[in-house]
């Protein structure tokens, strides 16, 4: 239960709910067959305690490798809703008109991984830890794209008063705007923990994940509870309306890319 305390191991949970994870071709490249054929790499983040879909871009198109403790990897709120009709809206496939090439086609997205998550305060830091539901054995897709079967990531937010490390952050119209009861807790430090997870709720929202382990059990002493999914049960399909018509699933279901 969120908000629960285990005295011993100093370990609060500020938030439970489900993970999505997919991945978005780039322009053009209706067979994927790798990561460079990779335009863009998301999680969904869904609490079970309020109607909120939070849409966020991994950097690097890959998660931090849990075995490299301290590894980093920068990420961003893209859109925030409480429909999730508008979060899968987002992801589908999208067509324009370029002067130069013509039409393009961008793919729509494919799910590539789902679960369940904590979000908990760990003595001064929080932890952002997923046990996956699907695929039932990690492919080339999940392996590329390191989503191990179950991780913990240190989760930071960023300070939008702050500079951003080189090559890294959003630009000044696309930078949050956090209200003043969220900024306060920044006072003048660069990066802070995403306690309370409403920083999560923003638009622009810009993070820092850097691997914490890969055995989340032995390191915060939690159990999370992942079910049994098959694809008539697949979660990203009923709680993110994503059609399989419209959303290639191979990926969720056996690993490989499409």
């Amino acid at each position: 239960m969120a908000n629960d305390r285990d005295q011993q191991n100093n370990v609060e949970v500020l938030e439970q709910g489900n993970i999505y994870f997919c991945y978005r071709p780039k322009v053009e490249e209706h067979s994927v067959e790798g990561l460079d054929d990779v335009q863009r790499f998301y999680m969904v983040l869904k609490p079970h305690a309020k109607a909120s879909y939070r849409l966020i871009v991994v950097g690097q198109k890959q998660l931090p490798e849990v075995s490299q403790h301290g590894q980093q990897t920068w990420g961003f709120v893209e859109s925030v809703s409480s429909d999730a009709k508008k979060i899968e809206q987002g992801l589908r496939e999208k067509t324009y008109q370029t002067k130069t090439r013509g039409k393009r086609e961008q793919p729509a997205a494919r799910s590539v991984g789902e679960g369940v998550y904590d979000l908990v305060l760990h003595n001064d830091h929080t932890h952002l830890v997923y046990a996956l539901e699907l695929p039932e054995e990690q492919g080339q897709a999940q392996q590329e794209l390191r989503i191990e079967p179950e991780g913990s990531y240190i989760l930071n937010i960023k300070n939008p008063d702050k500079p951003s490390p080189r090559g890294a952050g959003l630009g000044e119209e696309q930078k949050v705007d956090f209200p003043q009861h969220l900024q306060k807790h920044f006072e003048n430090h660069r990066f802070i923990p995403a306690n309370p997870p409403d920083f999560l709720d923003y638009s622009g929202a810009e993070m820092l994940l850097i691997s914490a382990a890969a055995d989340v059990s032995k390191e915060l002493g939690i159990e999370l509870d992942p079910q049994s999914e098959t694809e008539s049960t697949a979660e990203i399909l009923n709680d993110l309306r994503m059609r399989k018509s419209r959303h290639p699933i191979e990926p969720l279901l056996t690993g490989e890319w499409r």
